[in-house]
Protein backbone atom coordinates (compact mmCIF):
# COMPACT_ATOMS: atom_id res chain seq x y z
CA UNK A 1 0.00 0.00 0.00
CA UNK A 2 1.73 3.09 -1.27
CA UNK A 3 -1.18 5.28 -0.13
CA UNK A 4 -1.14 8.73 2.07
CA UNK A 5 -4.04 9.47 4.00
CA UNK A 6 -4.78 12.44 1.89
CA UNK A 7 -4.99 10.07 -1.18
CA UNK A 8 -7.42 7.54 1.19
CA UNK A 9 -9.55 10.86 1.81
CA UNK A 10 -9.62 11.99 -1.53
CA UNK A 11 -10.81 8.23 -2.95
CA UNK A 12 -13.36 8.32 0.21
CA UNK A 13 -14.76 11.52 -1.76
CA UNK A 14 -14.66 10.12 -4.79
CA UNK A 15 -16.18 6.91 -4.26
CA UNK A 16 -18.87 8.78 -2.44
CA UNK A 17 -19.28 11.29 -4.93
CA UNK A 18 -20.06 8.50 -7.58
CA UNK A 19 -22.61 6.69 -5.47
CA UNK A 20 -24.40 10.01 -5.04
CA UNK A 21 -25.05 10.49 -8.78
CA UNK A 22 -25.51 7.04 -9.60
CA UNK A 23 -28.84 5.77 -11.08
CA UNK A 24 -31.13 3.62 -8.67
CA UNK A 25 -30.79 0.51 -10.63
CA UNK A 26 -26.44 0.51 -9.82
CA UNK A 27 -27.84 1.86 -6.16
CA UNK A 28 -30.04 -1.12 -5.98
CA UNK A 29 -27.36 -3.79 -6.49
CA UNK A 30 -24.55 -1.72 -4.65
CA UNK A 31 -26.03 -1.00 -1.47
CA UNK A 32 -24.18 0.59 1.48
CA UNK A 33 -23.16 -2.88 2.78
CA UNK A 34 -21.95 -4.06 -0.21
CA UNK A 35 -19.56 -1.16 -1.01
CA UNK A 36 -15.87 -0.94 -0.47
CA UNK A 37 -14.95 2.09 1.86
CA UNK A 38 -11.36 3.23 0.62
CA UNK A 39 -8.62 2.19 3.08
CA UNK A 40 -10.34 -1.36 2.43
CA UNK A 41 -10.25 -0.74 -1.67
CA UNK A 42 -6.04 0.16 -1.41
CA UNK A 43 -5.56 -2.82 0.44
CA UNK A 44 -7.89 -5.26 -1.40
CA UNK A 45 -5.90 -3.80 -4.68
CA UNK A 46 -1.83 -4.37 -3.99
CA UNK A 47 0.10 -6.01 -6.96
CA UNK A 48 -0.97 -6.73 -10.61
CA UNK A 49 -4.83 -6.17 -10.63
CA UNK A 50 -6.10 -7.42 -14.18
CA UNK A 51 -8.14 -4.65 -15.80
CA UNK A 52 -10.09 -5.08 -18.72
CA UNK A 53 -9.77 -1.33 -20.36
CA UNK A 54 -12.19 0.08 -22.77
CA UNK A 55 -11.20 2.74 -25.57
CA UNK A 56 -12.98 4.28 -28.17
CA UNK A 57 -12.06 5.09 -31.88
CA UNK A 58 -12.66 7.83 -33.72
CA UNK A 59 -16.22 7.07 -34.93
CA UNK A 60 -17.13 6.01 -31.36
CA UNK A 61 -17.15 2.13 -31.09
CA UNK A 62 -15.86 0.47 -27.98
CA UNK A 63 -12.92 -1.72 -27.90
CA UNK A 64 -12.40 -3.34 -24.97
CA UNK A 65 -9.09 -6.11 -23.97
CA UNK A 66 -7.34 -6.67 -20.77
CA UNK A 67 -4.21 -5.01 -19.14
CA UNK A 68 -1.94 -5.30 -16.13
CA UNK A 69 -3.41 -2.59 -13.77
CA UNK A 70 -1.32 -1.58 -10.37
CA UNK A 71 -3.28 0.61 -8.03
CA UNK A 72 -1.00 3.33 -6.93
CA UNK A 73 -1.59 6.30 -4.68
CA UNK A 74 -5.41 5.90 -5.00
CA UNK A 75 -5.36 5.36 -8.78
CA UNK A 76 -5.22 2.86 -11.27
CA UNK A 77 -2.03 3.03 -13.73
CA UNK A 78 -1.59 0.35 -16.75
CA UNK A 79 1.06 0.08 -19.36
CA UNK A 80 0.26 -0.34 -22.80
CA UNK A 81 2.56 -0.78 -25.97
CA UNK A 82 4.00 2.19 -28.30
CA UNK A 83 2.63 0.75 -30.83
CA UNK A 84 -0.82 -0.36 -29.70
CA UNK A 85 -4.45 0.66 -31.39
CA UNK A 86 -4.95 1.17 -27.59
CA UNK A 87 -2.29 3.53 -26.83
CA UNK A 88 -3.04 5.90 -30.15
CA UNK A 89 -6.87 5.39 -29.33
CA UNK A 90 -6.13 7.12 -25.95
CA UNK A 91 -3.54 9.77 -27.12
CA UNK A 92 -6.41 11.38 -29.52
CA UNK A 93 -9.40 10.05 -26.65
CA UNK A 94 -8.08 10.12 -23.68
CA UNK A 95 -11.84 9.02 -22.47
CA UNK A 96 -11.16 5.31 -20.70
CA UNK A 97 -13.27 2.85 -18.59
CA UNK A 98 -11.79 -0.01 -16.58
CA UNK A 99 -13.25 -2.99 -14.72
CA UNK A 100 -10.91 -5.02 -12.26
CA UNK A 101 -13.19 -8.18 -11.71
CA UNK A 102 -11.64 -11.17 -10.41
CA UNK A 103 -14.69 -12.82 -9.47
CA UNK A 104 -18.37 -12.56 -9.44
CA UNK A 105 -17.87 -11.38 -5.45
CA UNK A 106 -16.21 -8.78 -6.15
CA UNK A 107 -15.45 -5.61 -8.53
CA UNK A 108 -14.39 -2.06 -9.04
CA UNK A 109 -15.61 -0.11 -12.07
CA UNK A 110 -13.47 3.62 -12.81
CA UNK A 111 -14.42 5.88 -15.75
CA UNK A 112 -12.15 9.05 -16.89
CA UNK A 113 -9.67 9.83 -18.62
CA UNK A 114 -6.31 8.08 -19.30
CA UNK A 115 -3.35 10.65 -18.75
CA UNK A 116 0.00 9.73 -19.95
CA UNK A 117 2.88 9.72 -17.51
CA UNK A 118 6.86 9.08 -18.36
CA UNK A 119 7.43 6.19 -16.27
CA UNK A 120 11.52 7.28 -16.69
CA UNK A 121 11.17 10.95 -14.88
CA UNK A 122 11.70 11.83 -11.29
CA UNK A 123 8.05 12.55 -10.66
CA UNK A 124 7.45 8.73 -11.65
CA UNK A 125 9.98 7.24 -9.07
CA UNK A 126 7.65 6.10 -6.48
CA UNK A 127 5.15 4.51 -9.89
CA UNK A 128 8.50 3.06 -11.26
CA UNK A 129 9.57 1.57 -7.88
CA UNK A 130 6.12 -0.13 -7.33
CA UNK A 131 6.28 -1.90 -10.79
CA UNK A 132 9.68 -3.10 -10.00
CA UNK A 133 7.81 -4.21 -6.27
CA UNK A 134 5.43 -6.68 -8.36
CA UNK A 135 7.47 -7.58 -11.55
CA UNK A 136 10.81 -7.74 -10.47
CA UNK A 137 10.13 -11.07 -8.44
CA UNK A 138 8.56 -12.62 -11.63
CA UNK A 139 10.76 -11.78 -14.04
CA UNK A 140 13.95 -10.51 -12.62
CA UNK A 141 14.82 -7.06 -12.15
CA UNK A 142 17.61 -7.04 -14.46
CA UNK A 143 14.87 -8.54 -17.47
CA UNK A 144 11.99 -5.93 -16.12
CA UNK A 145 14.55 -2.69 -16.13
CA UNK A 146 15.48 -4.26 -19.92
CA UNK A 147 11.87 -4.44 -20.47
CA UNK A 148 10.97 -1.04 -19.41
CA UNK A 149 13.92 0.44 -20.93
CA UNK A 150 12.48 -0.86 -24.74
CA UNK A 151 15.21 -3.68 -25.06
CA UNK A 152 16.44 -3.02 -27.68
CA UNK A 153 15.13 -0.73 -29.09
CA UNK A 154 14.15 2.53 -26.58
CA UNK A 155 11.15 3.92 -28.67
CA UNK A 156 9.12 0.17 -28.08
CA UNK A 157 9.07 1.18 -24.24
CA UNK A 158 5.97 0.46 -22.47
CA UNK A 159 3.69 3.34 -21.87
CA UNK A 160 2.18 4.42 -18.85
CA UNK A 161 -0.84 5.80 -17.81
CA UNK A 162 -2.76 6.89 -14.78
CA UNK A 163 -6.76 7.29 -15.43
CA UNK A 164 -7.82 10.03 -13.32
CA UNK A 165 -11.25 9.18 -12.20
CA UNK A 166 -14.40 11.14 -12.36
CA UNK A 167 -16.37 8.00 -10.91
CA UNK A 168 -15.33 4.90 -9.31
CA UNK A 169 -17.45 2.18 -8.04
CA UNK A 170 -17.14 -0.68 -5.50
CA UNK A 171 -18.51 -3.87 -4.66
CA UNK A 172 -18.61 -6.47 -2.52
CA UNK A 173 -20.77 -9.65 -1.86
CA UNK A 174 -19.94 -10.68 1.57
CA UNK A 175 -20.98 -14.24 2.41
CA UNK A 176 -24.39 -14.78 4.20
CA UNK A 177 -23.45 -16.12 7.94
CA UNK A 178 -24.67 -20.03 8.24
CA UNK A 179 -27.48 -20.15 10.35
CA UNK A 180 -28.89 -16.55 10.37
Amino acid sequence: MHETTEDIRALQELLDRSYAAAGPHLRSITTPERRVSAEDLVERLTGMCLLVVATVTADGRPIAGPLDGIFYRGAFHFGTAPNSVRYRHLLKRPQVSATHLPREEFAVNVHGRAVPLDVHADESRGLRETLFEVYGPRYGNEDWERFLAGGEDPSQSPRYMRIDADRMYSFEMLEPSLGS
